[in-house]
C-alpha cells in the first residue's frame, strides 16, 4: 500500500512509464513511483490521464478521484475485486447475521457520538446535549439518536444558524473531506474481497457504497475537527483541499496504538468485516483525536 497522496491542481498530462507516474505541466515534469502512491486526486477539469496509467494505479490498489466543475469530488475509480475476491466471502456477506449487524451498528453510532463529544470538548464547547443522546442509544439505534445528536452537534460546533445541507464554504469543506474518507473505506472493503453495495444500515439502491458509508461514521469527526479549526475561511481554496487530503496522514491513537489515519482505517475495516463474518466474537472501536492537526503530512501537490 502506498503512502503518498498526489493532488493535481493545474493543466497537466498524466502518463505511465517504467513504474512511474509522469506528470507534465507548464512548470516541468515530475516522476513519482507508482508503488508509493496511495491516492491521486484530479482537482481540476484541465488534466488528461492515460488509460495505461489508470490501469497501473488500479493494479496497485490506488484510488483516482475526479472533481466536477464546482471542484467537489464527483467520481472515483472502483476496481474489480482481485485475488481477494472469494465467492464464499460474498455468499457470507449476503448472509451476515442480523444480530451481529445490529451490534456493530450500535457500536459504530456510539463511537461516532463519543468522537463528536470529544471534538466539542477539544474546542471547549458544551457537549451535554450530545452526551444525552449517547445515553439514550439503544441496540441498532432504533430511535435514531445518531440523527438527533448530529443536529445538535453541528449547531454547537458551527453556530446555531448552521444548517448542514446549506451551500457555503464550511459545508463544501465538510463534503470534500467526507468524500476523501469514503474513498479510503471503499478501497479497504474491496481489498478485503467484499461488496461495497451491501450495507448493515444504509440500504439505498442509488448508493453503491452503502457499507463504506456505514463503517466510516466514527471517522467523520476527524474532518469536523479540522474544518472547525479553519472555520473562518471565506473561500474553498486549494490549501483547504490539500489540508483535507492530508488528514489521511494524521497521527491518531486507535484502539490504544499510535498510528496514522490511513492505517487505522485498514485495521478497523478488517476488524469489522471479520466480526460480521463470524471470525471474531467482539469488536473494539476506540479513537483519540489529537489536540492539533499537523500540516506536515506527505503529499505531492502539482
Amino acid at each position: 500500500m502506498g503512502w503518498r497522496n498526489v493532488i493535481i491542481t493545474q493543466h497537466a498530462k498524466l502518463t505511465y512509464s517504467m513504474n512511474m507516474l509522469i506528470v507534465q505541466t507548464k512548470d516541468g515534469i515530475n516522476q513519482i513511483p507508482i508503488e508509493d502512491i496511495n491516492l491521486v486526486l484530479i482537482s481540476t477539469s484541465q488534466a488528461v490521464i492515460t488509460s495505461a496509467l489508470i490501469s497501473k494505479l488500479a493494479k496497485n490498489q490506488c484510488k483516482v478521484i475526479f472533481v466536477d466543475d464546482k471542484y467537489q469530488p464527483v467520481t472515483e475509480t472502483v476496481n474489480y475485486y482481485p485475488g481477494a475476491r472469494d465467492i464464499k466471502k460474498l455468499k457470507m456477506q449476503f448472509e451476515w447475521n442480523e444480530r451481529r449487524k445490529e451490534n456493530l451498528w450500535t457500536k459504530i453510532v456510539a463511537a461516532k457520538l463519543k468522537n463528536q463529544i470529544s471534538v466539542l470538548k477539544n474546542y471547549r464547547i458544551d457537549e451535554t446535549e450530545v452526551e444525552q443522546e449517547l445515553y439514550k442509544l439503544e441496540v441498532n439505534d432504533l430511535s435514531n439518536r445518531e440523527a438527533a445528536a448530529a443536529r445538535k452537534y453541528f449547531m454547537k460546533l458551527f453556530g446555531k444558524d448552521f444548517i448542514r445541507r446549506n451551500s457555503g464554504v464550511i459545508n463544501a469543506a465538510l463534503d470534500y473531506g467526507y468524500s476523501i474518507l469514503l474513498s479510503s473505506f471503499d478501497r479497504e472493503i474491496a481489498m478485503n474481497g467484499y461488496l461495497t453495495y451491501l450495507g448493515i444500515h444504509h440500504h439505498s439502491v442509488e448508493n453503491q457504497f452503502n457499507l463504506a458509508c456505514d463503517l466510516m461514521e466514527p471517522f467523520r469527526s476527524i474532518v469536523d475537527y479540522w474544518v472547525k479549526a479553519h472555520e473562518n475561511i471565506t473561500s474553498f481554496t486549494p490549501d483547504i483541499k490539500y489540508g483535507l487530503v492530508e488528514l489521511l496522514s494524521l497521527q491518531i491513537k486507535f484502539n490504544g496504538r499510535n498510528t496514522i489515519l490511513t492505517n487505522a482505517i485498514s485495521v478497523y475495516v478488517r476488524n469489522c468485516l471479520r466480526y460480521l463474518s463470524g471470525e471474531t466474537d467482539g469488536i473494539r472501536i476506540e479513537m483519540s483525536l489529537c489536540n492539533e492537526v499537523p500540516n506536515d503530512a506527505i503529499n505531492d501537490n502539482v
